[in-house]
């Protein structure tokens, strides 16, 4: 058995590698949540600062857009 890694992305798995499986076969899994490999946030963190820049309650943000890069 080989692990497929993927992201579900608007409803749909979508594989990270190549897969090899035939067109149009039936397959069967059960998800598991794991950490990004690509040192990327996950939406968790994303919506985190997004929800502390609203709660911030400014208007023009545009101001401080370096403030969340590396």
């Amino acid at each position: 058995m080989k692990t497929i890694h993927a992201i579900y992305e608007n409803g749909v798995f979508r594989p990270v590698d190549a897969v090899e499986l035939p067109e149009n076969c039936k397959v069967e899994f059960e998800p598991r949540i794991v950490e990004a490999a690509d040192g990327r946030p996950d939406l968790d963190d994303v919506y985190e600062v997004l929800g502390k820049r609203f709660d911030s309650r400014q208007s023009d943000v545009a101001e401080q857009h370096d403030e969340h890069q590396p």
